[in-house]
Formats: C-alpha cells, sequence, structure tokens
C-alpha cells in the first residue's frame, strides 16, 4: 500500500503528464494512469491520499462513490472541460475536494494539493514524502558548505547561494529547505531568468480575478504557494530593478500585494536566492540593488567549481554509474583508469550537470562492466584550454558549408554509430522520441542520402 501518494486520472496525455511533473518537482509521489478503467484498478491495488481525476473521464459520480467505498479519508479533486455548475454542485455536496475548469494553472494545482496536505482542518491528510536530498562530495570546502548549511537551517536567515552553472546550487537550497524546521511545509522555486518581468511579477505576487484583461480567476503568486516554507529566487540577479524594489518591500514588510489586490497578506517564507554571476559585480554595475542583496546575503554560500574539486570526480562518477546502472539495467561498475583520466582532465564548463550527462551516456553506451575511454565520447588531452580551441575551430571548419539539416543528419548518424545501432538508446542519447528517430532515418532514405 502506497501512502502520501497521488492519483492522476486524465486521457489528455499531454494535460496529465505535465501535472505530473509539476507535483513530482514539488517532492510528491504520482501515479499516472489514462482512463476509467485503469484508475479503478489503481484505487483497487493502492491507497491514495489525494486523486485528481478528469469528470467526463471518470464518469463524475460513479467513480467518486468507488474511491470513497475503497478509503473514505481520500481526498478527491475533479477537472472538467465543460462549466457545469450542476455536475459541480453534485460532487462538491457529496465531498469533493474541488471542482476545477480547466485549462487551470499549475500554480493553483499546487495551491490545492498543498492546502489538501498541509492545512489544519478535520480532513488533514499527513505530509508528503519528500525526495532525499543527497550532496556527496570528499572536497574540504564543499564539507564546510554543507556544515554550514545545516548550522543555519533552522534560523529565519535569508541565505544566498553563488557558484557557476551545474555546481548544484538548487540541490544545496533544497538541502537547507529539508534540515529546517519548514521540512514539511511547502518548497517553491521560480526561476527569475526563465520568464519576462511583467509574467514573473504575476509569478510571484500572484493576481486577483479581473485584475487586467484574461485574469478570469484569482491566481496565488509563489510567495503564497511558500507560506510557511521555502522559496527558491533562482537567479535572482536577472530580476528586472523595479520588480527588486516590490521584492525587497516583501521582504521588509512580510506582507505581500497581489495585482489588483486593495488588500496585503501577510506571509511567513525563508528567501534562498541563487545566481551564476559575480555578485558583487553585478552590484557594481547596478544590476543588483545593493539594499536588497545585503538583505539576501545574510548567509553567503559560494559553491565551487567542479575543476577545483579533482577528488570529487571519481566520486562522483561512481555514484552517477550506480544510479544510472540501476535506472536503465545496465551492468556497468566502473571505470577504467585512461576513462578516469580523461574526466580529471576535462574542463567542465558544466561542471556536476556535465559530468553526471557524460556518466549517463556513458552507462549507455557501454558494452563492458567498464567504461572505457570511448564510451565518454570526449578527448583526453593534458591541456583543455588548447584542445577546447582546437575541437571549435575543427568543428567551425566541418560545419561552415553545412546546412543545419546536415548536422543533425551527422549527429543521428554517429550516435546510431556509436550504438551498435540501437534506436531505443540513440533516441534516448538524443533526446528525442524512437518514433522521432525513425521518421528521420525514413526521411534519409527517400532521399537516397542512407542505405
Amino acid at each position: 500500500m502506497h501512502k502520501n501518494q497521488i492519483l492522476i486520472v486524465d486521457k489528455d496525455y499531454r494535460d496529465a503528464n505535465t501535472i505530473t511533473a509539476f507535483l513530482e518537482d514539488c517532492g510528491y509521489k504520482i501515479d499516472t494512469v489514462y482512463d476509467k478503467n485503469s484508475g479503478i484498478a489503481a484505487i483497487t491495488e493502492n491507497s491514495y491520499q489525494v486523486i485528481i481525476a478528469d469528470y467526463e473521464v471518470t464518469e463524475g459520480m460513479e467513480f467518486f462513490t468507488k474511491v470513497k467505498n475503497k478509503n473514505p479519508e481520500t481526498s478527491i479533486l475533479f477537472t472538467s472541460q465543460q462549466s457545469s455548475v450542476d455536475n459541480a454542485v453534485l460532487v462538491m455536496k457529496a465531498g469533493a475536494a474541488d471542482f476545477l475548469i480547466k485549462p487551470i494553472e499549475l500554480s493553483h494545482i499546487g495551491l490545492c494539493v498543498n492546502k489538501l496536505f498541509y492545512q489544519d482542518n478535520n480532513t488533514a491528510l499527513s505530509h508528503p514524502i519528500k525526495k532525499k536530498v543527497e550532496i556527496i562530495t570528499r572536497n574540504k570546502k564543499v564539507k564546510e558548505l554543507l556544515e554550514l548549511t545545516q548550522q543555519i537551517a533552522d534560523s529565519t536567515a535569508s541565505v544566498f547561494i553563488s557558484g557557476e552553472s551545474g555546481t548544484g546550487k538548487e540541490l544545496f537550497a533544497r538541502f537547507i529547505h529539508e534540515n529546517s524546521k519548514r521540512r514539511n511545509k511547502p518548497f517553491v522555486a521560480v526561476n527569475c531568468a526563465a520568464l519576462p518581468d511583467t509574467l514573473l511579477e504575476s509569478e510571484l505576487f500572484g493576481y486577483e480575478k479581473g485584475a487586467f484583461t484574461g485574469a478570469h480567476i484569482r491566481k496565488p503568486g509563489k510567495f503564497e504557494l511558500a507560506d510557511e516554507g521555502t522559496l527558491l529566487l533562482d537567479e535572482t540577479t536577472e530580476m528586472q530593478i523595479h520588480l527588486q524594489a516590490k521584492l525587497l518591500r516583501v521582504l521588509q514588510e512580510k506582507e505581500v500585494d497581489s495585482i489588483g489586490s486593495a488588500k496585503s497578506k501577510k506571509i511567513d517564507v525563508r528567501i534562498i536566492a541563487t545566481s551564476n554571476r559575480d555578485v558583487p559585480q553585478a552590484v557594481a554595475e547596478g544590476k543588483l540593488r545593493k539594499d536588497l542583496y545585503y538583505r539576501l546575503n545574510t548567509i553567503p554560500v559560494n559553491i565551487p567549481p567542479l575543476r577545483e574539486r579533482i577528488e570529487d570526480i571519481e566520486f562522483l562518477s561512481n555514484y552517477f554509474i550506480e544510479k544510472y546502472s540501476r535506472q536503465d539495467n545496465r551492468n556497468v561498475k566502473k571505470l577504467t583508469p585512461s576513462a578516469l583520466n580523461i574526466l580529471e582532465s576535462h574542463k567542465f564548463d558544466g561542471n556536476i550537470r556535465e559530468l553526471e550527462n557524460i556518466i549517463h551516456r556513458a552507462v549507455l553506451l557501454s558494452k563492458e562492466e567498464k567504461i572505457s575511454e570511448n564510451d565518454l565520447l570526449i578527448e583526453n588531452v593534458e591541456n583543455n584550454f588548447e584542445f577546447n580551441t582546437m575541437r571549435e575551430k575543427k568543428l567551425s571548419e566541418d560545419f561552415l558549408n553545412c546546412s543545419l539539416k546536415d548536422i543533425e543528419k551527422k549527429c543521428i548518424m554517429h550516435t546510431l554509430d556509436k550504438t551498435s545501432n540501437n534506436r531505443t538508446q540513440a533516441a534516448k542519447i538524443l533526446g528525442i522520441s524512437v518514433r522521432t528517430l525513425r521518421n528521420k532515418l525514413n526521411e534519409y532514405k527517400e532521399k537516397n542520402s542512407i542505405k
């Protein structure tokens, strides 16, 4: 029997999978099915705390009755393409948690689910299982950072984590959250660089129904979703100055004004900010307000790049080998000495994220128990800077007179060659579906470019 779990029943694959990915990122365990019969089979075999079900797919009340007969404590949240007042009233009177009309904002679903798990009322549920945060290292400086973050985790102090892309800034943020008293409250992350400033404002602070054209429902902002928990402001230095001023007020007053609201809402949120920039330089250039920086930088955490943590390369590689061998059902055990030598001489501009991707690919390509240098698909050179310069020059010459189609074809054929024409492995490495790969190969055959 599974505990602390959510079942999603929806025939729309895109909607179901998008909601699944969103809630899994929030730390929930999810089962997803796409029809009524599979939903009934799932509730027969498992016990769920929350079910998000499409009303039309599950035939509403019939499914509701089966769920409640199996487990009266399960909360059911219905979604629907049809704005039917009668259906909504029917299920809400019967005891459904909510009835939401599609399309539904992910943040709104997150708020509904958070309320079901966290609200202290007669139908309150236990806290969801969180993904275990693992930070493994042999590096002295990283060990000191782990000790520091554990020491300050229970405080209310803001933390500013800096470091290059791929060094694990969000992992450290989650580590702080899960070692704090807020561990059973929401951890909400927002990427300040991924959204235009107009959209970022509504994402952070929310808006009221009718606040502007298209605001058909009230949307809670990230601050409200993270109330009593932790809010991660990823790439804070990319936020526009006028939003930085509004953020500073929230931090000072501990209250948030949603767009279109005449009343402020008190909040209790622990802030963790991150940046891959030189933060003092960003302040000097006027890209980050000095007063906001001082407010956020109560506890500074600077994560060193992987090239300064050579002792971690073998340690992390073995961890990723074990992880992906188990995940992808491979029998790979370790690196050969020559493969390790290549990794330890590599520049790793992408840091740990790049190392993880290299090892994952090598696990899929390796035909032996040990990963060889050929499985890594990177070169071994003593001077990595010179190698990168030569490689970039060669690539430029190779692709100078190539179209994007030609480059795409070369990449596909090279990957197929490295996987001994295993289309499933090749598609996974290329990040495309097997069907897309098959269509590409058929296209090349039609043009007589391959046999």
